[in-house]
């Protein structure tokens, strides 16, 4: 079993992830190669709370340019955990 802390990278800060809050539902930048089942049982042990479900999007890379510079953005994954009914993670209610 991996380290919980290399599978989850850190919490997705926009509008709808804080819209999907109050649905009890949190996002968080994920590893791209970590599973629903790892990334499950990671927000289960760092946050100590009971997962009812994980969606995963996958976020391809676009192309930009700088000048005459041309390169792409990074791809990466991101995942959606829904929480059960009462739990709820207290890193997000302080930002």
């Amino acid at each position: 079993m991996r380290d919980p802390h290399t599978i989850i990278l850190g919490p997705v800060i926009s509008e709808k992830s804080y819209s999907l809050i109050e649905h009890n539902k949190y996002t968080f930048k994920v590893d791209p190669r970590a599973r629903k089942p790892a990334i499950a049982q990671a927000v289960k042990e760092i946050f100590n709370v009971k997962v009812v479900g994980v969606n995963i999007i996958k976020t391809r890379s676009k192309p930009k340019r700088r000048g005459m510079v041309r390169g792409r953005t990074i791809s990466g994954k991101k995942a959606i955990v829904q929480l059960s009914e009462g739990d709820k993670i207290e890193f997000f209610e302080t930002m």
